[in-house]
């Protein structure tokens, strides 16, 4: 009887560090990138094989926008950095399409 109240209690406490762990990390993620980049590097490589990785992104990131509303307007400089976009601008003398992804 002794031992399964030392085992409850472990396997508490263990559930109890992987929630707080997970709630770190979902903070950590809601944080600028520059910031969320800093924490991420002292994070050791183990902890992303065991916490919920994925979908604390996809929750932390998922934005606000529904289909068929604007964009919020965003400036970025042109890839030969010669001048700078703006969402604004480029909106009013065309239709603009957006996509976010990886071509590699």
């Amino acid at each position: 009887m002794r031992l399964m109240k030392l085992l409850g209690i472990a396997l508490g406490g263990l559930a109890s560090l992987y929630i707080a762990a997970s709630a770190g990390l979902y903070i950590a993620m809601r944080q600028p990138p520059e910031r969320f980049g800093a924490i991420m590097s002292k994070v050791p490589m183990v902890a992303m094989m065991i916490l919920p990785f994925k979908p604390l992104w996809m929750s932390a990131r998922a934005g606000h926008l529904a289909v068929g509303q604007a964009a919020p307007d965003f400036a970025l400089q042109t890839v030969d950095r010669s001048r700078t976009v703006r969402l604004s601008r480029e909106w009013r003398e065309r239709p603009i399409v957006l996509i976010f992804g990886s071509y590699t």
